[in-house]
């Protein structure tokens, strides 16, 4: 079964590849296509500017007016590397809303399955939440216009608007004959980036999904509630980064830093003085001391990988689990006119013992094959992941002593 989960705050992008046949001419030099020996002596805008004549007046279908244009620009930044790209409007208003952590709407995630649009859960808190929207529940239309996966994105686009507006939701819902309405009036909807639980003895658990700028609040808030307050401790934690591509460079940063009293915390290396920069960890480790495992997979990337080389580097934390993904550069998002912007890449990011993780990634210190995708389902206990029981079972030995802490872990 293909499952294809989204957030209301995804920034969604198709690439589609086709293949076709190719016509192949003769006679090409006598249609005023210049000589193979002239090649050299073309400038590359008098190419673009053939292609673009030859695409206007020849292409099967006429294309609206500056749509060349546009895909030029388009082609010139995804050419330079898998992560810069061209943001049109409707994009950078998505990554601006992703990197909040917080939009306008009724909360909640959906997951595209079977060509239907499922509730994965409410957020808590969230319009949805408190009118009773269920985990399970097949969405069926947006202020009575139905909705289907082929079409998600517009659907997602209805549930939004401005705040006290009103829309009208409709689920089909498992066990009940006919189908629910709602009647939701759009809110502030804060997307919590950590889910935290305690662990059997005295030990805690934090998740973070993403890194944007409300994270580190999300983790002190997380962490207070663990154990860590004035009253009392944690006697280890494991934080669970995987399949967490990263967001947000100095809010992964400052997480590193709720762990760290002194150093380096990431270093940054491009071509302008902006770009040059290095982040140092201020005093105080809000688990005192405490030990520390982080779990890292391949989806871990980026921003994952700059909280954990860190840590790592400065002894502060275990990792355990499968090499990470390797994405060792930094983009700066650029806005341009008219609401569009640049997604570019700008810097090297380098671990504070001067490593770069660029398409190496990081490797664990003890490797513990992933846990399910079921494992991490909404509902589900930390405890009952393999890879989480493994971190708790380490952190225990290492109250034993160091001995029996660094024996392998299968």
């Amino acid at each position: 079964m293909k499952k294809t989960t989204q957030t209301l705050l995804a920034v969604m992008a198709g690439v589609l590849i086709g293949s076709g046949v190719s016509f192949v001419r003769e006679g090409l030099a006598s249609r005023g296509a210049p000589p193979q020996t002239a090649r050299s002596e073309v400038s590359a805008h008098d190419l673009l500017e053939e292609v673009k004549e030859r695409v206007s007046t020849e292409y099967v279908e006429l294309l609206p007016d500056g749509r060349l244009e546009q895909a030029a620009v388009e082609g010139v930044i995804a050419s330079l590397d898998p992560h810069s790209a061209f943001l049109d409007a409707a994009a950078y208003d998505e990554m601006r809303v992703n990197t909040a952590g917080s939009y306008t709407g009724i909360g909640i995630e959906v997951t595209a399955v079977n060509d239907r649009v499922t509730v994965v859960a409410p957020i808590e808190g969230s319009p949805a939440e408190r009118a009773g929207v269920l985990t399970g529940d097949v969405v069926l239309a947006v202020d009575d216009i139905e909705v289907n996966a082929a079409r998600l994105n517009e659907a997602i686009e209805r549930l939004r608007g401005f705040p006290g507006s009103r829309v009208r939701l409709a689920v089909s819902r498992e066990g009940v004959a006919q189908p629910l309405t709602f009647d939701l009036e759009r809110s502030e909807v804060h997307v919590r980036t950590v889910r935290a639980e305690p662990l059997p003895g005295g030990y805690g658990y934090a998740r973070i999904t993403q890194f944007s700028d409300s994270t580190p609040a999300d983790l002190d808030e997380a962490l207070t509630h663990l154990g860590t307050g004035r009253y009392a401790r944690l006697r280890g934690l494991v934080l669970d980064l995987r399949g967490n591509p990263g967001g947000v460079l100095e809010a992964a940063a400052n997480v590193a830093d709720e762990f760290l009293e002194t150093g380096i915390i990431v270093r940054g290396e491009g071509r302008t003085p902006e770009s040059r920069f290095e982040i140092d960890a201020t005093a105080g480790d809000v688990l005192r001391g405490a030990p520390l495992v982080v779990l890292i997979d391949g989806g871990s990337a980026s921003g994952s990988e700059i909280v954990a080389g860190a840590l790592r580097d400065h002894d502060r934390a275990t990792l355990m689990g499968e090499r990470t993904f390797g994405k060792g550069s930094v983009q700066t998002v650029i806005p341009l006119s008219h609401g569009q912007a640049l997604k570019l890449t700008t810097s090297r990011y380098y671990t504070p013992s001067g490593a770069s993780i660029h398409e190496r990634g990081l490797e664990p210190d003890y490797v513990i094959p992933g846990a399910p995708p079921a494992m991490r389902g909404p509902g589900r206990s930390a405890a009952a992941d393999p890879a989480v029981q493994a971190a708790l079972q380490y952190l225990r030995d290492r109250g034993l002593g160091p001995q029996v802490a660094r024996m392998d872990i299968h």
